[in-house]
């Protein structure tokens, strides 16, 4: 997709607060400092358009981005984030949860996993539920720029395993970076919000 036109539609913590443009949505899912943020922003070509930051736990709300009227970019709060409290954690939980079981325009989840690192317990129980819901999930190996081209295969095979991927399930390695991924994961998108 060509990208000229993006702007923030929506910062939300509870449903009263959701656009209704009625948008085909696609969410970004991902424990903190994973990179959403910076997916987002390379997907869209804007440096900072989705707030990034060094310290994990800055995404607090739910942000949708609306991308040429065409579609809506969900941006959810990192998960697995331990600086902040239990209740906090809940709280944040509940409204994700919210936001996945219960939003008729979302179309698709783009699970972003670090693709230096095998994934972790929140990582699997977040891709078990996704897909316990039926929903259609894409993961985005981030970071890929921080491995030679040679291991990439490999950290893929990992993630594959851990997370029992099955064949219809997509993965894709991403660079914020380099942007390599950017394409592939257009056309899935593109393809998903087609129907």
């Amino acid at each position: 997709m060509n990208v000229n036109n993006v702007n923030l539609q929506a910062v939300a913590v509870k449903k009263e607060q959701y656009p209704d443009e009625g948008l085909p949505e696609v969410a970004f899912a991902g424990k903190s400092n994973v990179g959403k943020s910076s997916l987002i922003n390379a997907m869209i070509n804007r440096k900072a358009l989705a707030r990034t930051s060094g310290s994990p736990g800055k995404t607090r709300t739910i942000n949708f981005y609306n991308v040429e009227d065409t579609l809506m970019f969900v941006d959810l709060p990192g998960y697995g984030y331990a600086k902040i409290s239990k209740s906090e954690q809940r709280k944040w939980g509940k409204m994700i949860e919210d936001y996945l079981i219960k939003r008729e325009f979302l179309r698709g989840i783009i699970l972003l996993i670090d693709i230096r690192h095998e994934p972790g317990e929140n990582d699997k129980m977040m891709y078990e539920w996704l897909k316990h819901y039926g929903h259609k999930i894409i993961v985005a190996a981030t970071k890929s720029d921080k491995l030679k081209r040679s291991q990439v295969k490999k950290h893929l095979a990992v993630i594959i395993n851990s997370l029992g991927l099955s064949k219809e399930d997509i993965i894709i390695p991403f660079s914020s970076e380099d942007k390599s991924g950017k394409d592939e994961l257009w056309e899935v998108i593109e393809n998903i919000i087609k129907g």
